[in-house]
């Protein structure tokens, strides 16, 4: 993804760009409809429709008046509920989710919806004369203003019911795992096999010596999480200056002016191919989950780890996470994550560095595993998710892994959970992810 995408999703991400643009439809309209009355008979329209185009310019002015002020005033209500929305799921939930609000195409559009009526109101409030000035009272720009005033009331009605769904923990969550599977099916597109292993064993860099290489090191510029990386850009550049590029940090990581970026051999690079391959990051304040959905499994984890502090203690929360994690990485473990080794013409010009199947299964499962030591439900959740993605693979690196995440939490649970009545769901899990050769179990 490259710089004009993320700069396309930092304007999503803002309070302002949507209504702001609501706002300069919102004058565009009152200007058109105030030219086209000056081009149409308004005693005609008066005198056909009396009630909606035969009011005077007081008349206009009180309904234009009133309307804006209303409107500005629950811009505002708007506004503090929304802040309080906000304060309430970070609260009760993860700061981390506060930008699936802030990004919320309802929210925004509610904002913009009463703040363009008011801007229109404004600029059909300036044109209307009457008296000494002669007489002109824009009837359509007036009656649009009421219609508009309607419209700005059903967005009234649909924004209560919107925020008191949104801040419910399956709407929260829900959303977070959305954008995870989104990023999976662009970070991952490709099913694997049967057959297919998590790492190619022909892949270029199995027949290069890399530890005999001379690595030079490429600071970074600057300071910040990796947002995302353009691997097509870094291959050009190794192809074009013959050298082999290696990736020091991988998205999501947060990384320091002047520590290594990524790492070249082949010849002494240039200022101008330092410059190339730190260009090739995106580098900001906070992470995303666009290229990252390490990024989007740590929010709903963090939801269940609020979840499960002494000071909550909302199990059924906790569940839901365990949940839709299971949902993700049943998505995740049927898909290719390539080789971290790019060729070009049979040579290795690329080693990235990126998530595997087990770092992310342990990303998912292990902190919830350890804050959730003696809580049976979730830890009876966490075997049956793991249980089915059992039943969803057969890959064998992947089939290890999932089992021996099993083992830990069967650990877990043998070592917290006092009463072996409370043991025995879990046992019974145990013994279908590992069940006992047949002459054992006679």
């Amino acid at each position: 993804m490259n710089k004009l995408t993320y700069l396309w999703e930092a304007l999503r991400e803002s309070l302002w760009f949507i209504p702001m643009c609501i706002v300069i439809g919102a004058v565009l309209l009152a200007l058109g409809l105030i030219e086209l009355e000056a081009a149409v008979e308004r005693e005609q329209l008066a005198e056909h429709w009396p009630t909606l185009f035969g009011v005077g310019a007081d008349g206009s002015r009180a309904l234009l008046s009133a309307i804006a002020s209303s409107m500005i005033t629950v811009a505002g209500v708007t506004f503090s509920i929304t802040v309080v929305a906000l304060s309430l799921a970070s609260s009760q939930y993860t700061s981390r989710i506060l930008r699936n609000f802030m990004r919320n195409r309802s929210n925004q559009a509610v904002l913009g919806v009463f703040v363009g009526v008011f801007a229109y109101c404004l600029v059909v409030l300036r044109t209307i004369r009457g008296g000494d000035q002669g007489v002109f009272v824009p009837g359509l720009a007036v009656l649009g203003a009421l219609l508009l005033a309607f419209v700005a009331i059903s967005f009234l009605i649909f924004f209560i019911h919107h925020i008191a769904t949104s801040i419910q923990a399956t709407s929260i969550i829900k959303s977070a795992a959305t954008e995870t599977l989104e990023a999976i099916d662009r970070l991952f597109p490709t099913e694997i096999g049967e057959a297919t292993a998590e790492h190619v064993g022909n892949a270029p860099g199995a027949r290069v010596d890399l530890a005999a290489q001379a690595w030079i090191t490429i600071p970074a510029q600057q300071s910040g999480y990796i947002q995302g990386i353009d691997a097509d850009a870094l291959l050009h550049v190794a192809c074009a200056q013959d050298i082999i590029v290696r990736m020091e940090k991988e998205i999501g990581e947060f990384v320091i002016e002047a520590s290594p970026l990524v790492s070249v051999t082949g010849k002494s690079p240039g200022d101008e191919t330092i410059w190339e391959l730190n260009a090739a990051y995106t580098i900001d304040w906070r992470r995303a989950v666009e290229q990252d959905a390490t990024y989007g499994i740590q929010q709903i984890v963090d939801v269940a780890l609020k979840a499960l502090s002494p000071g909550i203690n909302d199990t059924t929360t906790a569940i839901i996470c365990v949940d839709f994690l299971g949902m993700i990485l049943a998505r995740l473990i049927a898909r290719h994550i390539e080789t971290p080794y790019h060729s070009d013409n049979g040579q290795l010009r690329l080693i990235t560095r990126g998530p595997t199947f087990s770092n992310l299964l342990s990303q998912a499962f292990d902190q919830i595993r350890r804050n959730a030591e003696g809580n049976v439900a979730v830890l009876i959740r966490l075997l049956q998710s793991l249980e089915t993605l059992t039943k969803l693979t057969v890959n064998v690196q992947r089939h290890q892994a999932l089992r021996q995440q099993a083992a830990l939490i069967i650990e877990t649970a043998e070592r917290t959970v006092p009463m072996a009545y409370d043991r025995m769901p879990i046992q019974a899990i145990r013994d279908r992810i590992f069940p006992l050769p047949a002459d054992e179990s006679r």
